[in-house]
């Protein structure tokens, strides 16, 4: 049985490679939905009704066990889909669970009544729908109190990411933080969440700064798989990974192997 693992574009290969390196005797399905790419600045009914159609392909690929290594499509179609959509022998996680555990220093399954934690002023940068969704400051308010959420829409990096153009994409970065320390000059902890984001997490920590803690997706999500698939042991297998995508194959192949610096050869969905 392989694990999917499902973003918009190429962002989500940055969750792949944790998840693939910490756990190299589970097999992959990586799908990238590159023609319909970037979701944050689609409607929220746009983007649960692609990532429906994402998660029933991976499906498809024999993966009952579905990733959201896309925050906008975790913020704005995840809870819905789980509500009224899926079959009870799927399941599909998102990526946000294991950063507000990490961020909150409690686990998913906690279901005290929220507390004071010790970081008391966090910027989350994210796409536009996703900070339009307040997923993230929700999820947050059902184990934390008083904590100061600053959420700033980076438009344009996912592009910029996805065209390959690191150059535009810093800047932008550098932009948008200085946009967010305009209304949060001395934030604690910055949340990366858009899994495009680890990509440009040096960037990041420069612009905020050597005091400020950043926490990007990727390891936190492999950690958190590595402690389901234990319960779950059934879905370990050979170690191989496929990539499928909606877009030109070989366009996306080439962005792909940019960003992991190895060969990746991606197939059409």
């Amino acid at each position: 049985m392989a694990v999917g693992i499902f973003d918009s574009g190429l962002g989500g290969l940055t969750v792949l490679d944790a998840v693939s390196k910490r756990l190299p005797d589970v097999e992959f399905v990586y799908f990238a939905d590159s023609a319909h790419a970037p979701y944050g600045v689609r409607t929220a009914d746009d983007i649960y009704n692609l990532t429906c159609a994402a998660v029933e392909r991976l499906w498809a690929e024999g993966c009952d066990l579905v990733i959201l290594a896309c925050n906008t499509a975790s913020a704005a179609a995840l809870r819905r889909m789980q509500e009224s959509w899926l079959p009870a022998d799927k399941r599909v996680l998102g990526v946000f669970v294991p950063l507000i555990e990490a961020l909150t220093e409690r686990n998913w399954g906690d279901n005290s009544p929220p507390r004071e934690v010790g970081v008391k002023h966090v910027a989350l940068f994210a796409t536009p729908a996703t900070v339009a969704s307040r997923a993230f400051q929700r999820e947050l308010a059902f184990r934390a109190i008083g904590v100061d959420v600053e959420a700033q829409a980076c438009g344009g990096v996912v592009d910029a990411i996805e065209e390959g153009d690191m150059i535009l994409a810093e800047a932008l970065v550098r932009s948008h933080v200085d946009a967010l320390k305009r209304k949060m000059p001395h934030p604690q902890a910055a949340v990366l969440g858009c899994t495009h984001y680890p990509l440009m997490q040096d960037t990041f920590q420069q612009a905020l700064g050597p005091e400020v803690s950043v926490f990007s997706q990727a390891g936190l999500v492999a950690e958190s798989l590595a402690d389901y698939l234990t319960r779950h042991p059934d879905m370990t297998g050979a170690g191989h990974t496929a990539f499928l995508t909606t877009g030109d194959p070989k366009r996306v192949s080439d962005r792909a192997t940019q960003v992991l610096r190895r060969q990746i050869a991606f197939q059409a969905a």
